[in-house]
This record gives structure tokens, C-alpha cells and sequence, in this order.
């Protein structure tokens, strides 16, 4: 979303394709999903609204971890507008778990955290939606298979790359869709007669190889859910 802010501030005249996780009307991309103002439209994957999902699937999976750790970039924005803050506080309210959220947005911040869910006895960890958590999704793995710490994300790269447990939208589907935007305005439509376009199907891929590093047993009816095992 802030890709897309900056490229709206100087112009309102340019067509502009977004593709963002951030709610795009809290970000001020948008004022309408269903007809978007002005020269700007795009691809909303709506993946900061799952973080309670995210947690119910990590305690489904895991009902005996009564610790849960969550990764929050705060400079995120759904972050900076307490939005994913507010999701896992009241996931934690409704799943009746005792969650340790720490704020991070380095490399450094990242294995502190960890280093704090590890002292603290947290059962598993989840990374919040957010670009950084995203791009650094091998070292998030590496580092939860090195405390061997169960770790949910929201891309299936991280769970392809060794993480446990991902679940969200299909992104390479939403940047194809992007392209397909761009193509029509290039042929002449208008971004106001292009709704904002939002994921229709939500994937949940499971990591078989790292479960059974960090020692963990997935139930058959919880693995039957699962989009994609990797063995």
C-alpha cells in the first residue's frame, strides 16, 4: 500500500494498478471497493483481516500449546491502524490462549523476539501479514526450525521454503490479475469502471518435513483441510 500512496501523490490523472494486503480504503487508496474513484484500482488481497483465522488454524492444530508467540511489524499499516493488534487480541480473547506479541521490523528485532517466545515457553509462533515477514520468510523458517518452534505465515512461499503452516490468498493469482487490469485500461477502460478485486479462494499449505523436525504430530483431520502437504 505504500508503493501505491506514493505513486497516487502526484498524480490524479494516471491510471494506477495496486496490489496490496492492507485494507486499500484504511490506507487511503481507494474511498469504494466496488467503484473506485479517481485514477486508482487494483488487487486487494484483504490478507491483514485473517490474522484471528490464522490463529484459530494454529490452535486447531496445535490445542495443546496454550502459549502462542505473534510477529507484528508496527510499521505495517494495518499495523500502525492497531488493526492486526486488535484481530489476535481478540482471537486470544475467543480461543482462550495467552499470546506474546512482540513488534518487529529488522533482522535484529525478528531473533530477539524469538528469543522471547523461546524464554517464555510459547508453543508456536505466528507472522503476522506484512511485506518484510514476507520477503524474509527463509530466514523466519530457518529460525523457527532452529528453536524448533512450530511457525505459521501467510504466503505458501513460507511454508515451501520450511516453515510449518501458511494460509492466505493465492498470490500469483492477484499479480496475474493486476497484469490483466493493466491491460484493460491500456485498451481504454477507466479505473473507475474497475472494482477492486478481491481474492476468491484461500489456500492452506502444510509442511510435513518441518512438522517432524520440531517434533510435532498433525492429526489426519487437520491435515485432510490442507490445500497442499509438502512430505
Amino acid at each position: 500500500s505504500d508503493p501505491g500512496r506514493a505513486a497516487k501523490g502526484p498524480t490524479s490523472t494516471i491510471p494506477i494498478v495496486f496490489v496490496s494486503a492492507a485494507d486499500p480504503i484504511r490506507a487511503g487508496l481507494v474511498a469504494s471497493l466496488n467503484r473506485p474513484e479517481g485514477n486508482v484500482t487494483g488487487i486487494s488481497f484483504i490478507g491483514a483481516t485473517l490474522e484471528a483465522k490464522r490463529l484459530e488454524l494454529l490452535h486447531e492444530m496445535m490445542p495443546q500449546a496454550s502459549i502462542l508467540g505473534v510477529l507484528i511489524n508496527p510499521k505495517y499499516p494495518e499495523a500502525k491502524a492497531q488493526a492486526q493488534a486488535q484481530e489476535v487480541e481478540e482471537a486470544r480473547a475467543r480461543l482462550g490462549v495467552t499470546l506474546i506479541v512482540r513488534n518487529a521490523s529488522t533482522e535484529q528485532e525478528v531473533e530477539t523476539a524469538f528469543d522471547a517466545f523461546v524464554q517464555q515457553k510459547a508453543g508456536a509462533v505466528l507472522a503476522c501479514n506484512d511485506p518484510f515477514f514476507g520477503s524474509y520468510r527463509q530466514q523466519l523458517a530457518s529460525l523457527a526450525l532452529r528453536h524448533k518452534l512450530p511457525a505459521m505465515s501467510f504466503r505458501r512461499e513460507f511454508a515451501e521454503v520450511g516453515g510449518l503452516l501458511s494460509y492466505g490468498p493465492h498470490f500469483a493469482e492477484g499479480y496475474r490479475q493486476a497484469g490483466v487490469y493493466a491491460g484493460r485500461i491500456l485498451k481504454g477502460a477507466k479505473p473507475t469502471d474497475l472494482p477492486v478485486m478481491q481474492p476468491t479462494k484461500f489456500e492452506m499449505v502444510v509442511n510435513l518435513k518441518t512438522a517432524r523436525a520440531v517434533g510435532l504430530t498433525i492429526s489426519e483431520s487437520f491435515l485432510l483441510r490442507a490445500d497442499e502437504v509438502i512430505e
